[in-house]
């Protein structure tokens, strides 16, 4: 979510992050050089940082919503630039006219640091940019058509055992188990004797179909019923099947298992912090099996935002150290048992999962 409080430091800070800044620059200077008749070099000077919000004006001083700031950079003897972007990225170019577009909604400032090298020598400066980005829409199914869920919108996964999480179900695409009827995206978890498994159920995924880098990820659901089941709206990095997992980086939105009824769980996995994870929080609702709830995320460079019904109950501080900052895909199933679903009950015979809608915003 935006913040439009002024970017402060107090005087220790300040010190601190500029021997910070100055060690970073120095990390990453650039070859290439200007150097004088005696081979020494020359360092850059006069640097100048402008810029411009598109479609700025009197009523609207913070741009159009699209986000596009139009950056124009310059130094004498200057062979390189490198620029922070204040959202967790960072440029590095020979040219100092770019244009960048931000990408979270909302009215945000930017703390922009450039510096200007010559070989090894530098000068380096700041400007603040303050910028809007209105909310759009750039991917949603309303499972508003009958019969099986969107082909140009989801795949399946297909199979027993869970992948590694020793679960009870072998995931199919039949009808008796996943169906998009009456507005609602339907998977239902049924006791029979399927392929050596008692269980069925259904998982679905965005995988080589749609893909996303940051923004607010909207989920309206009803969750399956009976100890066992193991509803999930979940997210994983797009490198999945070169980096593997949880090295890909993982976004539970939201879990929710039949044995803690009603306790609503956000968590993220990444190496070292993946299994039992520290990167968690949970939220104790009402209805969750029952009753539709809105579950929903704000993803940015530097948070992860879970929210119930826009109840905040988790933030997790994302850098760039963490994997959660290229492009996920998305997966909806519902599974039965495993090393988090727990022991089943006996007396189970069928529950069923229900979507109304998913939506994804910039």
């Amino acid at each position: 979510m935006g913040n439009n409080m002024p970017f402060q430091f107090s005087k220790n800070t300040n010190c601190l992050f500029l021997l910070a800044l100055t060690n970073f620059f120095l990390l990453f200077s650039c070859s290439g050089s200007n150097n004088t008749e005696d081979g020494t070099v020359t360092a850059p000077s006069n640097l100048m940082v402008s810029a411009t919000v598109a479609g700025a004006t009197a009523q609207n001083p913070n741009g159009d919503g699209s986000g596009t700031v139009n950056f124009n950079i310059s130094a004498t003897n200057a062979s390189s630039y490198k620029i922070l972007l204040g959202n967790g990225e960072t440029k590095e170019l020979t040219n100092g006219s770019f244009t960048y577009t931000y990408t979270t909604a909302g009215t945000n400032t930017y703390v922009i640091y450039v510096s200007a090298y010559n070989s090894g020598q530098f000068v380096s400066s700041t400007v603040s940019v303050t910028v809007f980005v209105g909310s759009v829409l750039v991917w949603s199914d309303e499972f508003n058509a009958n019969g099986a869920p969107d082909s140009s919108k989801w795949g399946y996964d297909l199979g027993a055992g869970g992948w590694g999480n020793n679960e009870s179900q072998y995931y199919t695409k039949r009808p008796e188990n996943i169906i998009v009827q009456d507005g609602l995206l339907k998977i239902k978890t049924l006791k029979e004797s399927f392929s050596g498994s008692n269980y069925t159920s259904a998982r679905i995924l965005t995988k080589d179909k749609f893909s996303f880098k940051y923004g607010r990820v909207e989920i309206r659901a009803k969750l399956a019923l009976g100890a066992g089941t193991w509803s999930a709206l979940w997210m994983l990095g797009s490198n999945l099947s070169t980096a593997g997992w949880p090295a890909c980086g993982e976004i539970d939105m939201m879990e929710h298992v039949g044995n803690d009824l009603n306790k609503i769980h956000g968590t993220l996995h990444s190496t070292g912090r993946s299994g039992n994870s520290p990167d968690s929080g949970n939220l104790l609702i009402s209805n969750a099996a029952t009753e539709f709830h809105v579950y929903s995320i704000d993803w940015s460079a530097k948070s992860i935002k879970f929210y119930v019904d826009s109840q905040l109950f988790y933030t997790f501080v994302n850098s760039a150290s963490f994997p959660f900052n290229q492009k996920f895909f998305l997966i909806i199933n519902c599974a039965m048992g495993g090393n988090f679903g727990g022991a089943i009950d006996p007396n189970f015979v069928a529950s069923t999962f229900e979507v109304d809608y998913i939506r994804v915003y910039n």
